[in-house]
């Protein structure tokens, strides 16, 4: 027998020399089986990607979901935070443009958060060193990074040394950004609405207030702290309430309201994703069936 190459080209059977009838009837056959082949895998993977696609977008809305839950647990967690500012979720589409398909995918993205920015309930301790702010104004804390920080908390006592300090003892800060020092044995201390403060020993120094032109970007940091790039301004509008204590604007009820309507929709969500799932299996099973 002659040597030949023989191949399966786009268009059919080809060779160098004549084939035997049943050899190029085998050829054209396996020629067509691998064609069908072809298409059958190229239509298997356009259905999956369409079925995963369903599942990627409920997979984008349980991921912001469940950073919306961690926000609102926060949120309760802090309900009796002095100063402490309740946050919310924002959310965005995001389009996603996947391969192979002609209609893009609209995906849910946590796009960020934000702060409630009204005063939260102001209550009287009659203690001498708590203030509350009237006003947009925070309180300057020195951190411990020796940054400057801020804060609507203003539950402040005084340490061994006699300086001013918060809840979590960082240094409350002077109007210069100092410490501020109450001398000691003092019998009376009194703070005016402009933040000076006075002891029957003389002036002890004037509190920080600083105002903002956009609260929003306030970065949290945790414990009623925030810090921001932003270069605030002396407060105009704000005044200092001795002996009182701004409590947490966060509303129980709504958020509580909100935790639920989350938690339902998150497990809506997973049981849209198991049915999916299901569906899948099932179209899977009886195409192999078909095809079997």
């Amino acid at each position: 027998m002659s040597s030949r190459i023989i191949g399966l080209g786009t268009s059919g059977v080809c060779g160098y020399d004549k084939q035997p009838p049943e050899l190029a009837t085998f050829l054209i056959l396996a020629r067509r089986m691998q064609i069908q082949s072809h298409r059958w895998f190229q239509f298997v993977e356009k259905q999956e990607r369409t079925m995963e696609n369903s599942l990627y977008v409920a997979l984008s809305r349980q991921v912001a979901l469940s950073e919306n839950m961690t926000i609102i647990s926060n949120n309760i967690a802090n309900i009796n935070t002095p100063g402490f500012r309740a946050q919310n979720m924002i959310f965005d589409e995001y389009l996603a443009d996947p391969k192979g398909l002609e209609d893009p995918l609209s995906m849910v993205l946590d796009y960020g958060h934000y702060q409630k920015t009204d005063e939260g309930p102001v209550s009287l301790t009659g203690g001498s060193l708590d203030v509350a702010l009237e006003g947009p104004g925070f309180l300057g804390i020195l951190a411990a990074d020796g940054s400057t920080q801020y804060t609507r908390a203003g539950n402040f006592t005084t340490d061994q040394n006699g300086v001013l300090k918060n809840a979590l003892g960082y240094s409350v800060a002077d109007v210069g950004g100092g410490e501020i020092i109450i001398p000691p044995q003092v019998r009376e201390i009194s703070i005016d609405e402009n933040g000076y403060i006075s002891t029957d020993q003389g002036e002890a120094g004037r509190l920080m207030v600083i105002e903002f032109d956009n609260e929003q970007r306030l970065d949290p940091q945790g414990n009623g702290l925030y810090k921001t790039d932003e270069a605030g301004r002396p407060a105009e509008d704000t005044r200092v309430k001795q002996g009182m204590l701004e409590g947490s604007n966060v509303q129980g009820v709504v958020e509580m309201t909100r935790m639920i309507e989350v938690s339902r929709e998150y497990q809506a969500i997973a049981r849209m994703v198991q049915n999916e799932h299901d569906r899948q299996r099932t179209a899977i099973q009886r195409i192999l069936q078909t095809q079997g």
